[in-house]
């Protein structure tokens, strides 16, 4: 019990945060599913050539996943980001994150084509 208590209270900030915004889910179910198709070929994937790879299919894995979560068409959104993320500065990329883009295409329809 006391090594329970104090992992709570090694914890509490967290808590707090959780306790005031309810929006904030208190369990990971929509990651794991978010990450369940990916869980299941990682069999096949074992082997991708170099130790970096792995590294850069989760960026992308995480990329698509964030797409689906905001509504967005996966292959759309990484060919607007793609060819306008060369000329984007730093602090321009919190405008294109699929959440922000998602937003953005919903008002000027042009944009997701």
């Amino acid at each position: 019990m006391g090594k329970a208590l104090s992992y709570a209270l090694a914890q509490w900030e967290s808590l707090e945060v959780y306790l005031k915004e309810p929006g904030i889910e208190i369990d990971t179910n929509l990651v794991e599913n978010a990450i369940r198709p990916t869980a299941l070929g990682k069999k096949n994937w074992l082997f991708f050539g170099d130790a970096d790879a792995g590294e850069r299919s989760a960026i992308i894995y995480s990329i698509i996943g964030s797409c689906r979560r905001h509504g967005v068409e996966p292959y759309s959104y990484l060919r607007d980001v793609l060819t306008r993320l060369p000329s984007m500065t730093n602090r321009q990329i919190k405008d294109i994150v699929p959440k922000a883009w998602a937003a953005a295409s919903k008002s000027t329809p042009l944009r997701a084509a």
